[in-house]
Order: structure tokens, then C-alpha cells, then sequence
């Protein structure tokens, strides 16, 4: 058979080739702007020539402060296209992280978004490899004492339309960097390949997967610097899919404004970007019925929240899982041909877990006496290893915690059922161990989000002199909503154990989260100790 590398220029190539006419719809600060195919292989090419002027070597790493729009989709292609590296930073983690990231990841250009810039203006001179910044707007650059400031528009706009990616690359060489978002200690760098991440992007065309193709029109909610937006800007343009980039602090009404307009199919992020919208859609009439998938990662989706969509708005809804380390997509949720007549409440059961493993890649999942029964019962940790599974950490020895035998150890606690479905249970740290057994903080905090008067809930563990840990449940309320201590333990009550059953309740205006909204348990664990320690 021949042989041929497989590389991140080929997917631009393509959709330049069969798909010019097909668009990109970018939301920037200044308004909505939409762009063929044709027209945003072109601007790479110049983007590509112009970072090669500037000097840019092989394997150098340049960074992107930036939403999801037509200029970081550029970006995307144009750096890897010139055997670069193209470092989605996460501009939402505090200015400390992001100053170590930088300099960690030795950046030699920043692409920032205007909105972004007085992020670089506060720490521009703690950054030590930095040559020079690319403010990504439409207008006139700001006003700064930051050196080598360069206007995006301006800056490319004498690059060579036609230039040519070198034909030299090899699809192992590095091609994306995204740091983890870091709970605890400094973030952790994962670096992509060309081969990575070009059989994810067919990882996410299968049919059982995520099933994208050039039908669709996708908009990913989930951040383009959050795991490359899961991947779905790559997978798009390959397939010439249509894509929609809602821009900078997007809203509710933005999204659900999106998918009216411009019929999209499919839509990702994570489970309080998707509670949001059903709120907007519950205050405001809107035609979503172009939805073929809402796919939810992150964190596991609250049953009450999958029915709403599925029973109130006709709109089908994919769990699926993944991680930094896997690029991120390993698992996807969705019923096989023979389970089509489980009676709903099973059917719904069953698709609120993470799924099953995605073709290509190879599991584990391990207990205290080696790998556990497939009965929906015992718990273990999940090992995965693949083609676009990473195999260490940028620079960091704390690989070697997470990385054993050609395994990755994903931290996560999850059960397995005969059918192969795994559900995450709960993560490694935040498993409550009460008595010698185990209670998963997830199950409980599904179950709470199915309350009505529930909108957010978080479970955490509490010391106990007799039982080791006891689990206290921390809860928002729908606005207007009212509800009681008593009234959520009935409610939980029928469907547990009794001693998984929290100790307290705690109502909450907000529950602190990460900086790609997951619950920061962490944060969340001090405040419930400040809480007691007050009484």
C-alpha cells in the first residue's frame, strides 16, 4: 500500500478544493461576518506567508488569546501548515497561569483578540520569549505601551494568497499545544500531532461517533482554546461542514439566535452552557428545530436536563467524554440498534452515561484486584491509550503519575455495564468514602438537577469523626423557585441508599466553577468549611 503522512494542511486543502462555496459565520466585535471556504484558504495562505517571513521556525509555538471566529480558525491551519505549533491559551485562567503557560510553552508571538488585550497589556513584561503581538479586530489598533504590536488585518493582508505549505512535513511532528486547566498546582501542557489530530477529526465523523459531515452546520460553544474546541473546527473543515463561531461573550439569546437563524444541526459544550440555553428557550419562542445533536462533555449531563431537551423541544441529545489528554473525544453515548425498545425511562438511563469507546482507541478499567467486572456495579479508574491519546506532559515530570506502561491514567472512577457502556462515577479525588464505602458525588448531583426547583448542584464530602466523610449537597435555586432541606432529601430519599443520603443542604447564589465551567470543588469544598466554621 502507499504510504502518506497524515497532516493538518491536507484538511484546508480539501475543503479549498471541494468545498469553496461552503461558509464560515463569524461573530466578531464588531458584528456577524460570514466567509466561503475559498475565501478563508486564501487568508491562510497569507497568514502561513507572513509567519514565515516573520521567522517563525519548525516546532516554534506561537499563542492564541482568542474566542471562537473566523481569524482563530486561520490560526488553526495556518501555523501547523509551516510545521509550527499552534498554542490555544485559555484566556479565562488568572493572569498568573497564563504568564507561566506562556512562558513554559516559550511562545514567540501572541495572537489576542482586542477585548483580550488588556490581559497582555498587565503582564506583557513578565513574558520572556515573546517577539512581537497580533491584535486580532476589525478596527484600529489600541493604544498601548506594549512593543510590536501588529494589526491582524494589516499585518496579512501583503502575504502571498497562493503560497504553498511545505511539502516536507511529517505527521509526527507537533502541531497544537493546549494546557489542562489546572484545579491544582501549575497547568499541565498536552502537545497534538499532525496524525493526532487528523484521525480524531475522522474519529468525529463516524457515524456512531458524533456522525459530523458536510450536511451539517455546527456551531461549537465549547472554547477554541478548550482541547481545540473539541476538535470540531479540524473535523469541519475537512468535511466542508458549515460553521457558525459565536464570538466573544456570547449570551443565551446569542446562541439560540444562531441556531434559528443560520439552521444549525449541531451544537457542543458543556452541561451550564446547555442549562442556560433551556432557560432562554423557556423565557423566548425560537425555531431549533434544525437540532440533530446537542453534544454535551465536560461533565456528566443531569437526566432532567437531557428529557427537557429531548420531550419539551424535540431535540436529540449526545453525551459523550472525554479530557485534555485525549484530544479530546473517547467516549460517545448512544443506544445500539437492539436497545431501540427499552422502555423510555431505561432508554434515558442508559444515554445519560458517557457511552462507549470510540473505534480506534483501547481501554481499561481498574480496581483494587485488577480490572473489574463489566456488571454496572464494580468501580475502577480509566486507562486509555490510542492514536490521539497523549503519552506525556509538555516538559513536566508529573507524567510520570499519569503515564504508566503506555497507559493513560485518566483519574476518573467509572463503572462498566455488560454492554461495555462506561459511566463516570465521580473523579478519583471527589469520591466520598463513608463507613468503607463508596458514594459518588455525580449520581447525587444528577439526581438533585432533576428537582425542579434545582437549577445548579454540587456534592462534597465533610470530615466525620464516626464515618470518615459524609456528603453535603450545595444547591441554586431557579430564580423565583423555592425549596427546603426536607423537601430535597424527600425527593432524593426514594432513590438511594440511606446512608449516601447528604447529611445537610446548602443553598447557594452560585457555585464557584473552572475557567471552562465545570464545578470547582476545590473553591466549593473551602466554602462549605467556611460555612460551618461560621456556625
Amino acid at each position: 500500500m502507499m504510504k502518506g503522512d497524515l497532516l493538518i494542511p491536507s484538511l484546508i486543502e480539501r475543503a479549498e478544493k471541494f468545498f469553496p462555496k461552503k461558509e464560515v459565520i463569524s461573530r466578531t466585535g464588531s458584528g456577524v461576518q460570514r466567509f466561503t471556504y475559498g475565501e478563508i484558504g486564501r487568508r491562510t495562505r497569507q497568514l502561513a506567508d507572513k509567519l514565515t517571513q516573520f521567522g517563525i521556525p519548525r516546532g516554534g509555538r506561537v499563542g492564541t488569546l482568542a474566542w471562537n471566529h473566523h481569524r482563530h480558525l486561520e490560526l488553526y491551519f495556518a501555523l501547523p501548515g509551516i510545521g509550527a505549533v499552534v498554542h490555544t491559551i485559555n484566556i479565562r485562567l488568572s493572569p498568573e497561569h497564563i504568564v507561566y503557560i506562556i512562558n513554559h510553552a516559550e511562545d514567540e508571538m501572541i495572537f489576542v483578540d482586542e477585548d483580550v488585550f488588556p490581559l497582555v497589556e498587565a503582564v506583557y513584561d513578565k513574558l520572556k520569549t515573546v517577539k512581537a503581538f497580533v491584535v486580532m479586530t476589525d478596527g484600529e489598533l489600541p493604544d498601548t505601551k506594549v512593543p510590536n504590536v501588529y494589526s491582524y488585518e494589516e499585518w496579512i493582508k501583503d502575504g502571498d494568497p497562493s503560497f504553498q505549505y511545505p511539502d516536507d512535513l511529517t505527521e509526527d511532528m507537533p502541531a497544537g499545544m493546549c494546557f489542562t486547566s489546572a484545579t491544582t498546582g501549575n497547568p499541565k501542557g498536552v502537545v497534538y500531532t499532525h496524525r493526532s489530530t487528523v484521525l480524531h477529526s475522522m474519529g468525529l465523523s463516524m457515524a456512531d461517533s458524533v456522525a459530523l459531515s458536510e450536511y451539517d452546520t455546527i456551531m461549537p460553544v465549547v472554547p477554541m482554546f478548550h482541547v481545540n474546541a473539541w476538535g470540531m473546527p479540524y473535523a469541519s473543515t475537512m468535511l466542508g461542514t458549515n460553521q457558525v463561531m459565536p464570538g466573544p461573550r456570547f449570551t443565551p439569546e446569542i446562541l439560540a439566535g444562531f441556531i434559528e437563524s443560520e439552521k444549525v444541526t449541531i451544537t457542543a459544550g458543556v452541561p451550564t452552557i446547555w442549562m442556560a440555553l433551556l432557560k432562554e428557550l423557556e423565557a423566548k419562542s425560537y425555531d431549533v428545530s434544525s437540532l440533530r445533536a446537542v453534544v454535551c462533555g465536560g461533565s456528566a449531563a443531569p437526566m432532567g436536563m437531557i428529557k427537557t431537551f429531548e420531550q419539551t423541544y424535540n431535540v436529540p441529545f449526545l453525551h459523550a467524554y472525554g479530557m485534555t489528554e485525549t484530544s479530546p473525544l473517547a467516549t460517545v453515548s448512544r443506544l445500539k440498534s437492539y436497545e431501540l425498545d427499552l422502555p423510555e425511562e431505561e432508554r434515558f438511563k442508559k444515554r445519560a452515561k458517557q457511552g462507549i469507546l470510540v473505534p480506534g482507541l483501547e481501554m481499561k478499567v481498574v480496581g483494587g484486584g485488577g480490572e473489574v467486572a463489566w456488571n454496572d456495579e464494580d468501580m475502577g479508574e480509566l486507562l486509555l491509550r490510542g492514536p490521539w491519546i497523549a503519552d506525556d506532559y509538555y516538559k513536566d515530570d508529573r507524567g510520570e503519575e499519569a503515564f504508566v506502561d503506555g497507559w493513560l491514567h485518566t483519574g476518573d472512577v467509572c463503572t462498566v455495564d455488560e454492554e461495555g457502556v462506561i459511566k463516570i462515577v465521580d473523579r478519583t479525588k471527589d469520591l466520598i468514602k463513608s463507613g468503607g464505602e463508596w458514594i459518588s458525588s455525580v449520581d447525587l448531583e444528577n439526581a438533585l438537577m432533576a428537582h425542579e426547583a434545582v437549577f445548579e448542584a454540587s456534592v462534597v464530602s465533610i470530615p466525620d469523626p464516626e464515618w470518615q466523610e459524609r456528603p453535603v449537597a450545595c444547591v441554586v435555586l431557579h430564580e423565583g423557585k423555592m425549596s427546603t432541606k426536607e423537601e430535597i432529601l424527600d425527593f432524593l430519599r426514594p432513590q438511594f441508599a440511606k446512608w449516601w443520603l447528604p447529611d445537610d443542604v446548602i443553598f447557594m447564589e452560585e457555585i464557584p466553577k473552572t475557567s471552562v465551567g465545570k464545578f470547582l470543588k476545590r473553591a466549593l469544598r473551602d466554602q462549605v468549611k467556611a460555612h460551618y466554621e461560621k456556625q
